[in-house]
């Protein structure tokens, strides 16, 4: 039996806790395709499946531990767009509705990292109006998508320096070579020394483990180290930066100011670390999960590479049938009524992103991966007052990789198994192995 197989049967052992204060077989089973989606190896390396019992069965389900788990693209904007639906700061984008199966030493460790975290200043990921709309507002001063677009010059350099790599090697992992462009570019963009660039790396990836269901104590542990080394380490580039400005972001936010609010310190530390995190960890997962997606439809990478035009809506294509984020969360700050569903305050939602995307009443058969198809985008940075800051980077830089891939290498393939990340909120891959021929 595999770690996430031993995860379910200790889950269900210690009480079936999701699925004992259900006594319709609709509602058993969609708990079972909710731990089956979140604990089981199956469900990481193929979510599409219990997405879509979900969306078939039950679409709106409201699982025996409360949470109400949303699987069609119309609901999930809904919700997004309803800002009597705000952010549940205790525990990452699921809050605390996810299937889990903890130790309680794991569970002792969350209380302890949620309190500590009451006493610093929270990420704007998990802010809700005013104090959202107050820092959203004054970093978006600084990331305008002009500044983004000032850097497509920059970012075809640091895309060309990721290709030299790969044509210089012929093989290796994409995920290496290629997934280390988001970390130069938004390292140039924040302004971190370009020599520090590699360090963020696994500090990254450590810390943002703790957004999944099931994190192990030891990445619970590692994401709190990872998460407080990056807090020291830019809060002394920003006394360095306020006493010697530069042409980037943490300039910029330490500057700004809106009717004499201006940003806290404790602020710009955690929105340059929420941006870095972020920028890195999704746009890398696009890259990854693109070419997966292209290694799994020869057809389609072959029109790809012969229509070079349509990279703007194959990348559109990757991030709806693959999402790097697959799921985020929102709680009633007040007693709301939306179609058919009451929500007393306090309710959580969870809107499953990756579902929403492969909804067949927004997409025509959704589970095809066509480059050239235009149905408008997908919910994959959510929408509303959430959604991503970062869309429009991240967006240029998976434009900028795929056109460079296309004008340097006659083909790309694959140089062995893809190996998956056992994550699901953030969803990518660990290894994508890869050898190319240069044009």
């Amino acid at each position: 039996m595999n770690l996430m197989k031993a995860r379910l049967s200790s889950y269900c052992d210690i009480g079936v806790s999701m699925v004992q204060s259900n006594s319709s077989e609709e509602m058993s089973k969609g708990d079972e395709y909710l731990l089956n989606l979140f604990l089981t190896d199956e469900g990481i390396a193929d979510p599409a499946i219990w997405y879509k019992k979900l969306r078939d069965e039950s679409p709106v389900f409201r699982s025996s531990s409360g949470a109400i788990f949303l699987s069609r693209y119309e609901d999930c904007r809904m919700v997004f767009r309803d800002n009597r639906l705000g952010k549940d700061t205790r525990e990452g984008p699921g809050g605390t509705a996810l299937p889990r199966e903890e130790s309680e030493e794991v569970r002792a460790y969350r209380e302890q990292i949620s309190e500590n975290r009451s006493d610093s200043s929270p990420s704007m990921l998990f802010l809700n109006p005013p104090d959202h709309t107050r820092l959203r507002g004054l970093v978006s001063r600084a990331f305008t998508p002009r500044r983004v677009e000032s850097m497509r010059e920059s970012i075809q350099e640091l895309t060309e320096d990721c290709l030299d790599n790969l044509a210089y090697v012929g093989e290796g992992d994409a995920m290496e070579i290629l997934g280390f462009l988001p970390v130069n570019v938004i390292g140039e963009l924040v302004g971190v020394p370009r020599s520090d660039w590699e360090y963020f790396r696994p500090l990254v990836t450590a810390g943002v483990a703790s957004l999944e269901a099931a994190p192990s104590l030891e990445e619970l542990k590692a994401s709190t180290a990872a998460f407080t080394e990056m807090g020291e380490y830019f809060t002394a580039l920003l006394e360095e930066r306020k006493s010697d400005p530069k042409d980037d972001l943490m300039s910029a936010l330490i500057a700004v100011e809106e009717s004499g609010d201006r940003i806290s310190e404790a602020e710009v530390v955690s929105t340059v670390i929420l941006l870095f995190a972020a920028g890195m960890e999704t746009t890398q997962n696009l890259i990854g999960n693109g070419l997966g997606a292209l290694f799994a439809h020869p057809d389609q990478m072959e029109l790809l590479w012969n229509n070079q035009e349509y990279v703007e809506s194959a990348v559109e294509e990757m991030l709806r049938w693959d999402s790097p984020v697959q799921l985020d969360g929102r709680t009633a700050l007040e007693d709301t009524e939306i179609p058919d569903l009451k929500l007393p305050k306090g309710s959580q939602i969870v809107t499953l992103i990756g579902a929403a995307n492969r909804d067949p009443a927004r997409f025509t058969n959704p589970d095809d991966f066509q480059i050239q198809r235009n149905e408008g985008q997908p919910l994959s940075f959510a929408s509303g007052i959430h959604y991503c800051l970062g869309a429009n980077l991240a967006r240029t830089e998976g434009q900028e990789m795929f056109n460079g891939l296309i004008r340097r290498f006659k083909t790309i393939e694959k140089a062995g198994h893809l190996k998956q990340r056992e994550r699901l909120t953030l969803r990518g891959y660990e290894a994508v192995p890869v050898k190319v021929t240069s044009r």
